[in-house]
């Protein structure tokens, strides 16, 4: 598998022509933004953390180093919506949407390093 092209995105912020695949990863719609304008061709909450891995979360900073070891796990135990993401990927650049304020500590980019991992290793084997 060559190697992907992931970003993540506030799903606030405008679409742009290089976001390529826009994939709302949130498990709850986001706030005041209609589907047509997320732009996003899928909505996979499954690849969203569990409510009980986001709750415990909360956008803590101090908890974000925790979060990228707890967030895989789940992630792991979805083969279908990881693999679905992986195909999406291998297409062209994929934009991962997700609504928390912190761009940087955020399920979206947590995801993006996973399918990232997941797609070195693929390439190892």
């Amino acid at each position: 598998m060559a190697s992907l092209d992931i970003q993540a995105k506030r799903v606030y912020a405008p679409i742009e022509r290089t976001d390529g695949t826009r994939v709302l990863v949130d498990r709850v719609w986001p706030r005041g933004i209609s589907r047509g304008k997320t732009g996003a061709k899928l909505w996979l909450r499954e690849a969203a953390p569990t409510t009980a891995l986001r709750k415990w979360f909360g956008h803590d900073r101090c908890r974000w180093e925790e979060f990228r070891r707890r967030y895989p796990a789940e992630l792991d135990g979805k083969p279908e919506t990881v693999r679905e993401l992986l195909e999406l990927a291998a297409q062209g650049r994929v934009t991962l949407l997700y609504s928390a304020r912190d761009e940087g500590c955020n399920q979206a980019v947590a995801l993006g390093e996973y399918l990232m991992s997941r797609a070195k290793g693929r390439q190892a084997t």
